[in-house]
């Protein structure tokens, strides 16, 4: 069954794994004959995103930094790639903008519309808001983990979010943790929630037939890759420290950077990148595109993540060609690692509290161990050309099939 699907995420598209998720989607349905509309987030002074190849007309926005909704867009995570706002520093003037312009938004669409499914991006206030104006269409809510996390970062606003995104007839979650905790923030039985997992577009990430003007092997044997925000969240100070020890005993090792960030967080780590400059290059945000070359000329990708979903990007190193080191997060121990045998290396993180911040005497530790992982990887050889074949399962048609069973039932 085809019909008319309408998307909706709450931030920027293209800046995060949720929006990559939501272009996938859309490109997929397209494919299958879906009509389609899209709903986003974005600062007012941005052009207007591309989502999918849709044409712009289809593209709604909702433009934050406006007399109406005078404050930045608000990010899914507390650090965003751009600059954005905290939920946990919204007053309720804020707050209440924020739910009259989305529900005013949402409702002139679906009244126009009349789309058959609604496909909702994260467990949080939009999706709330959707399941209230969506009045028969069906909705489904595409689990990323972070609207579960913002529950514990904002108590006050968690039983609003409850109400609202239990209506939905449909979850989608990544994978079977994240299964078990929503249904115990929701209080609603797994029989609703189906695991899709993620996935990584083929013709993008792959190893062989692109010429990435690769490097020489014994270059690539020494250089390595991290893609993601400039935050503490995502480990990238405790990488910085491990680089700095390895360039010791391998002076000719280099660690290409992609991604972005802003204030004083983004600004110490871009300042410690200059410091071990020329070991640590920092090419800030980068296409999708981009980001297969660097992936394609390097021996391994390392994330040390201290919280991540489903992490898409290690899927798409290992497309690419790459060897991981990664921190031992659940849906990386149960969804990747599976398939990946030896190619990865798990690092275990340091214990963390609630909100997210590292135990700093467990710090040290951690960055012994990520040591260990990078120099055991670089004495490995590197992967063969078919390594995609590891993730074959985990490509974006694969992954839409299972969501359109889902949208087929609903419909």
């Amino acid at each position: 069954m085809s019909g008319r699907v309408l998307h909706v995420l709450s931030q920027r598209p293209s800046w995060t794994g949720s929006g990559i998720a939501l272009d996938a989607l859309v490109r997929a349905a397209a494919a299958k004959g879906w009509e389609q509309q899209v709903v986003v987030g974005t600062p007012v002074n941005d052009p207007l995103p591309s989502v999918g190849g849709l044409d712009a007309a289809l593209i709604r926005p909702l433009r934050f930094q406006t007399e109406a909704l005078p404050f930045p867009l608000p990010g899914m995570s507390d650090v965003m790639p751009y600059k954005s706002s905290r939920f946990s520093e919204l007053n309720e003037r804020q707050l209440h903008a924020y739910r009259t312009a989305w529900r005013d938004h949402v409702d002139a669409i679906v009244s126009r519309f009349r789309p058959d499914i609604i496909h909702s991006h994260h467990v949080w206030m939009l999706s709330g808001i959707v399941t209230q104006v969506a009045g028969d269409v069906p909705v489904t809510i595409h689990c990323h983990a972070t609207g579960l996390r913002q529950m514990q970062l904002c108590p006050h606003l968690a039983e609003e979010v409850r109400q609202g995104c239990e209506l939905a007839d449909q979850f989608v979650v990544l994978h079977r943790g994240h299964s078990a905790e929503l249904s115990r923030e929701l209080g609603i039985s797994t029989n609703r929630i189906e695991i899709i997992g993620s996935g990584f577009n083929p013709d993008v990430f792959q190893s062989r037939g692109v010429d990435s003007s690769a490097s020489t092997e014994s270059t690539r044997r020494l250089t390595l890759v991290y893609a993601g925000k400039l935050s503490r969240a995502k480990g990238i100070p405790w990488l910085l420290d491990a680089i700095e020890t390895l360039i010791v005993r391998y002076p000719n090792l280099v660690l290409h950077v992609a991604g972005s960030g802003v204030g004083e967080e983004a600004d110490d780590i871009r300042r410690r990148i200059g410091e071990l400059s020329p070991h640590v290059i920092l090419h800030g945000h980068v296409d999708q595109l981009r980001l297969a070359e660097l992936l394609r000329g390097s021996h391994a990708f390392v994330l040390p993540s201290f919280y991540e979903g489903l992490p898409l990007v290690l899927i798409e190193a290992v497309a690419c060609g790459c060897r991981l080191v990664s921190t031992s997060l659940p849906g990386v121990v149960e969804q990747i690692a599976p398939p990946l045998g030896d190619c990865l290396e798990l690092v275990e993180p340091p214990e963390t509290s609630n909100c997210g911040e590292p135990r700093e005497a467990d710090l040290p530790a951690f960055v012994n161990r990520l040591v260990d992982a990078i120099e055991r990887t670089l004495n490995k050889a590197p992967m063969s050309d078919d390594s995609s074949q590891r993730v074959a399962h985990m490509t974006w048609p694969a992954v839409f099939e299972r969501v359109e069973r889902l949208w087929d039932r609903l419909g």
